[in-house]
């Protein structure tokens, strides 16, 4: 082989070794030339901490660790840092949205205090709240159950609780005789009273659970039942309204609707929308927390769209996907493009359990207001 020719088959190459290319100082993403950063428009230094767990912590001081942390835990610290500014504001009407299983599941102490105290301006919930709230206030009980049998298939499990009487309600059962006695309830202590008031017309939905929250009250006390008073009797001696826009969907509206058909009674869907828009409109804040999704959750985003305004503060709770495109699962941002949330509104969403992220959302918010 001639000497003229190098060993790498003749091509030749410039003093740096560059296989005959020029290169105008281009920089690889991620990689610091010449001491310099990359050009960055996303990233900006803020380092994850690592939460410090310790013996004696509180709730709050958990939470402000969570600060420092990603992924969930990051969702969790700025709910809490949200509701506690909501709550705390002497200025802010708050709205409390109710749905799913929470008094059966043992939520019905955390919401009744918090009415109580004084955080809550409306309630928006379920039929099947109310039920349930009531067959406590009255002497029933919901008892731990499990959601399977291991011997018998899941079908047998629960062929067998339903031959036995027992309905249930994922891990909790509750003994169908406590409905006959919320009937017997209804019966006897709230609709002959709202009959009377209705004087051959209508009354509101408002109206039947302030009434209900009275007669749960006067049961109570009267019966010396141990367990609280409960939710509805919270708000109707906190003065509180509770709004229900689907109460046919629960044993409540079914035994309403059953107690018409023989009385002169009947209830009117429509009559709470002046009230609850009046609340909304004349609010200097406003602020919501909305625990899972459903019609409570529409109910009390929608009134901000007949008023001038929207909301100042939200806190979502739920474990529902938005991708389906359903309202449960929808987005706080998505519910701002609607104009119910305010452009510089503060919003938070969970995703997790209700009956775990809401106590400890609440004792979080509460050891900071009241500490």
């Amino acid at each position: 082989m001639s000497d003229d020719h190098d060993r790498n088959g003749g091509e030749e190459h410039d003093s740096e070794g560059h296989d005959g290319e020029e290169h105008d100082g281009e920089e690889h993403d991620g990689e610091e030339h010449d001491g310099h950063a990359p050009c960055r428009e996303e990233f900006s230094t803020d380092p994850v901490g690592h939460t410090r767990v310790a013996a004696g912590m509180t709730v709050a001081e958990l939470l402000e660790e969570y600060g420092d942390a990603g992924i969930g835990a990051a969702s969790v610290h700025e709910a809490g840092d949200v509701l506690a500014e909501m709550l705390d504001s002497d200025d802010c009407t708050v709205f409390l949205s109710l749905a799913g299983a929470m008094v059966p599941a043992g939520m019905r102490r955390v919401v009744s205090d918090l009415i109580r105290d004084g955080y809550v301006d409306a309630l928006v919930t379920t039929g099947a709240n109310l039920t349930h709230d009531a067959i406590e206030a009255i002497g029933g009980k919901h008892h731990h159950g499990r959601t399977h049998d291991p011997e018998r298939t899941l079908r047998e499990h629960d062929e067998t609780l339903r031959e036995e009487g027992v309905d249930r309600i994922y891990n909790v059962y509750l003994p169908q005789e406590h409905f006959a006695e919320f009937e017997g309830h209804l019966r006897e202590e709230v609709f002959p009273a709202l009959e009377a008031a209705a004087d051959g017309g209508s009354v509101s939905i408002a109206e039947l659970c302030a009434e209900l929250g009275r007669a749960n009250a006067a049961v109570n006390d009267r019966e010396g039942v141990p367990e609280d008073a409960g939710v509805a009797a919270a708000a109707y001696e906190s003065d509180v309204p509770v709004y229900c826009p689907a109460v046919q969907d629960s044993v409540l509206g079914l035994q309403a609707w059953m107690y018409g058909q023989t009385a002169d009674f009947t209830l009117d869907a429509l009559a709470d929308m002046t009230p609850l828009t009046d609340l909304a409109f004349d609010a200097d804040e406003a602020g919501c927390l909305l625990v899972g999704g459903g019609v409570p959750k529409n109910f009390t985003l929608q009134t901000m769209l007949v008023t001038p305004r929207a909301y100042d503060y939200a806190v979502q709770i739920t474990m529902d996907p938005e991708a389906t495109g359903g309202l449960s699962g929808a987005t706080l941002e998505e519910a701002r493009s609607w104009g119910k949330l305010e452009t510089d509104a503060r919003n938070a969403s969970v995703y997790g359990d209700a009956t775990v992220m809401l106590p400890l959302l609440v004792a979080a918010a509460r050891e900071r207001i009241e500490n």
